[in-house]
């Protein structure tokens, strides 16, 4: 008989994320499932250049070393593990899986997943999606597979699912859909498991970790927040938790900053289902628990997303510190001194950038506050033009540049850098296999059921608040944020606390509004979208990061702090919300 509730955990938002979290959870509480998320668009750029090195490689090694401690307590206490750790080489990883299980004397059935690795048949399945593709164009090309090959492989007695790139909520939507007998049809189910999925995979960002508002909570309470789980219904619903005297906390708050992480509008779409972002009720439950429910799904759209990460080229960087008085000179001299180092027009890197970062203090106390840094970023297709002729230029200034020359670090040779595109794929042009524990292949179906994306219509605007006195004050005092990237976009959700705070809000923080509050947006596309029901706003700003975080294009490459600057930024607050 299926239980009413599926208890699924997570022990890894990225790869890299706190070790022992597997054992904890494991130990810490019941589970039925423990998913663990390792891959990210930059994550799948390094495994392609670890794969370079070594074929067999591509996995995240990581997650065989987490197991090599758990695998035995995971089979004692009958909880399955389902993970995207098999990167660009999931059959690889689960033959390694296979081999500790045997090694350690531990009766595992372990099947894996693939079909989402599209390098080897770029142009065939990107088709106009991206003219002139090829092979050798990207180091790694995945297609985001939703979670029925998981289902496919838990229903036919896996314990332990390894999966290449899938979307991070498939790690809980395919154990859901097995547990409670989805359909593909099943929409608002779906949508309800993607978003616990979403809730989930970023680890403890779900239980007090990068929250807005955690200088409200004292700093033990914060020293180590535990991982989250979700209690899943069979309608869809759940209640997002942790275990029981782990660190952290979950709170509306905390929820709703994790929903509107690396989200857009209000429809969230996905490879099983378009998840409706405004039909979400979020509810206190107790301490540390917190309701989800009311989630609608509609069909999923006909395309799938395919992540294209290749090597852009190589760049260079050189930090000058530029300390006390006539900052402005010294920056112009530095400037000037490097030109010949760039070379004449037919050497000089294609791109060059000159950032100065004001954090200097007039009459400071402290040699470091009375220091600016001037950043220079040079960037080729080829190597030479930001190699050791710049670095050696740099140097060579140390004792005939500005007074006080010093540099962050000794510069370098010059690195490769990375850059990731999307493109988008029909469901039918990928071949998705759930490869079980005894070998056999299972073809999972694409979506029968589509619909194309669209926006939803705009959704009406509360009263704003009357008028009245107002006080020149900070943005995070009424109301929290967070942000993030995709690609070359950035996201910022925001949320008001309060009802009042959401009718100043709604009013108050217009794309224009944005702009002026964000500079480096005020020429690039910004789009608002309006979530009422979690009295949030959020904004979309494209291009702002690039070609992706591996081009480490800005100061703040992935935008995690983005939502944070916006917060100090100053705007007239109602008084009443102070």
């Amino acid at each position: 008989m299926t239980s009413r509730t599926l208890r699924i955990g997570n022990a890894s938002g990225f790869y890299g994320d706190r070790f022992d979290a597997m054992r904890e959870m494991l130990t810490g509480g019941e589970l039925d499932v423990l998913t663990g998320d390792y891959l990210a668009e930059l994550t799948m750029l390094i495994l392609g250049r670890d794969r370079l090195k070594d074929p067999a490689a591509g996995y995240a090694r990581t997650f065989l070393r987490q197991l090599e401690e758990c695998l035995g307590l995971a089979h004692e206490r009958g909880v399955r593990i389902v993970t995207n750790a098999g990167g660009l080489n999931p059959a690889g990883l689960a033959d390694a899986v296979r081999e500790l299980a045997d090694r350690l004397g531990v009766p595992v059935r372990v099947a894996h997943v693939e079909g989402d690795d599209l390098r080897a048949r770029l142009p065939r399945a990107l088709g106009s999606a991206r003219a002139g593709a090829t092979p050798r164009d990207s180091l790694a090309a995945h297609a985001y597979l939703g979670g029925f090959g998981i289902a496919a492989c838990l229903r036919e007695g896996a314990d332990v699912v390894v999966t290449g790139r899938v979307t991070d909520a498939a790690l809980v939507t395919g154990p859901a859909a097995a547990h409670f007998g989805w359909a593909p049809e099943d929409h608002d189910h779906l949508a309800g498991a993607v978003v616990a999925g979403h809730l989930l995979e970023c680890g403890a960002q779900a239980t007090g970790g990068n929250y807005a508002f955690a200088a409200e909570h004292p700093l033990d309470r914060l020293r180590r927040p535990g991982f989250p789980l979700a209690e899943l219904h069979e309608d869809g619903s759940c209640v997002l938790t942790k275990h029981p005297g782990t660190g952290g906390f979950v709170d509306v708050g905390t929820v709703t900053a994790q929903l509107l992480y690396e989200t857009g509008g209000a429809r969230y779409a996905g490879p099983d289902v378009t998840a409706r972002l405004d039909t979400v009720r979020l509810s206190q439950d107790g301490p540390d628990r917190v309701r989800v429910e009311g989630v609608r799904g509609e069909a999923p759209p006909p395309a799938l997303k395919v992540g294209l990460n290749r090597l852009g080229g190589f760049r260079n960087e050189v930090t000058f510190v530029l300390t006390g008085l006539d900052i402005e000179y010294k920056a112009e001299l530095v400037r000037l001194q490097m030109e010949d180092a760039l070379g004449a027009a037919e050497a000089r890197p294609a791109e060059v950038r000159w950032d100065l970062v004001r954090t200097d203090r007039p009459d400071a106390d402290t040699q470091e506050t009375a220091s600016a840094l001037l950043r220079l970023v040079v960037r080729d297709p080829g190597e030479e033009a930001v190699g050791r002729a710049l670095s050696g230029a740099a140097v060579e200034l140390a004792l005939a540049g500005y007074p006080g020359f010093h540099v962050l670090a000794p510069p370098g040779k010059g690195a490769p850098y990375g850059v990731f595109e999307a493109a988008y794929v029909p469901q039918d042009a990928v071949d998705h296999v759930a490869v079980l524990h005894d070998g056999r292949r299972v073809t999972v179906p694409p979506a029968q059921d589509t619909r194309p994306l669209e926006d939803v219509p705009k959704p009406p605007l509360p009263d704003p608040l009357p008028g009245g006195p107002v006080r020149r004050a900070p943005l995070g005092l009424v109301a929290g944020a967070r942000s993030g990237d995709k690609g070359g976009d950035a996201n910022v959700g925001v949320w008001a606390r309060s009802e009042d705070g959401w009718r100043w809000l709604v009013h108050e923080l217009t794309a224009d509004r944005f702009r002026q509050l964000v500079p480096e947006s005020r020429a690039l596309p910004v789009t608002r979208h309006v979530l009422p029901g979690l009295h949030a706003l959020n904004f979309v700003v494209e291009g702002i990061l690039g070609e992706g975080v591996a081009a480490r294009h800005r100061f703040d490459p992935q935008a995690k702090a983005l939502g944070e600057w916006l917060r100090s930024r100053h705007l007239d607050i109602p008084e009443a919300l102070l």
